[in-house]
């Protein structure tokens, strides 16, 4: 960790006696790098630079070029990491008002597990089981876990049905749920994976608003995205009981051809995916969002309302 300067045999470094003198004081023992580096830190810290600059300097050393160059190509790769979730639309099947049904004004809609329905409706989603985890992170603020923030989830069941829209299920509000942000910018959702229905790739829709009490007005909701699912995991899913349509509606479209990944493929809005068709999948997905930036997701399709858009046809 210390610079490559050489000590003479029985002379002093920065003050400090060398515990082995005659060699180079980057040989001088771990002790001797860690109590170099903290006296740098404070030193350093004094004149008002950061201490994780310190730590990158004095690990690539001051006289190795890659040393310097590994440490600029980490600190730009975190940086670009940090991107905007794309806007996207909340389809023909929303249920926040903006088209038809409103489900965020009815009690209850806060909950973890949205495989049943709540209220007067009884209904339950039968279907693989996935936990959904959104990780939300505040983008204006630096790129800090955006705690707080109210996320609406919703996606159509394991027959392509929206609840509260599609034939057999107008009844019904399952799959439709909302979390507060915890400290680490998470939230969590107990569901099942959802199907793909005809003309688009298996997704999961999602909406961020500023905090619980503004979920009763769409219009306030800061960002408005979509989840795409992992071809090989929907491949597994989808040889199961209760997904046989979802096998030729998968077969028929990809994310390149998809009207709302097509733009980049999806690069930033594909989930990561672990577990099995057994025992279920964690779907997981960290989502930087902009508040400087004006929302563009939910546009009203031509002669329509804010929630409608590309989706493909009402799923039956």
């Amino acid at each position: 960790m210390a610079h490559r300067d050489k000590g003479t045999p029985g002379t002093t470094y920065e003050e400090r006696t060398l515990p082995r003198p005659g060699e180079e004081v980057v040989d001088q023992g771990l002790g001797f790098d860690v109590h170099t580096l903290l006296s740098r830190r404070r030193m350093l810290g004094a004149l008002g630079i950061g201490a994780a600059t310190v730590g990158l300097t004095a690990c690539g050393g001051s006289n190795s070029s890659t040393g310097s160059t590994s440490a600029t190509t980490s600190t730009a790769a975190s940086t670009s990491a940090l991107i905007e979730i794309p806007d996207e639309t909340a389809g023909p099947y929303p249920g926040d008002g903006s088209n038809g049904p409103d489900v965020l004004e009815q009690s209850g809609i806060v909950r973890g597990d949205i495989r049943s329905s709540f209220g007067d409706a009884t209904g339950t989603a039968a279907g693989v089981p996935m936990t959904l985890e959104l990780t939300i992170l505040d983008l204006a603020g630096g790129g800090v876990p955006f705690e707080g923030v109210a996320v609406y989830v919703w996606h159509c069941d394991r027959a392509g049905g929206y609840s509260m829209y599609s034939d057999g299920v107008t009844d019904q509000n399952y799959l439709r749920g909302v979390q507060v942000a915890d400290s680490s910018g998470k939230v969590m959702f107990t569901s099942i994976v959802p199907a793909c229905y005809s003309g688009r790739w298996p997704h999961i829709h999602f909406e961020v608003y500023p905090d619980q009490s503004s979920i009763t007005d769409s219009n306030a909701a800061i960002a408005t995205s979509q989840v795409a699912l992992p071809k090989h995991v929907c491949d597994v899913v989808y040889a199961t009981t209760g997904y046989e349509a979802s096998v030729r509606n998968l077969a028929r479209v990809t994310l390149a051809s998809d009207n709302v990944f097509s733009d980049d493929g999806g690069a930033s809005q594909i989930a990561t995916v672990s577990g099995d068709a057994a025992s279920g999948y964690t779907v997981a997905l960290t989502a930087g969002v902009d508040t400087t930036t004006a929302p563009t997701g939910g546009q009203p399709p031509a002669g329509g309302g804010r929630g409608g858009g590309p989706g493909g046809p009402p799923p039956r």
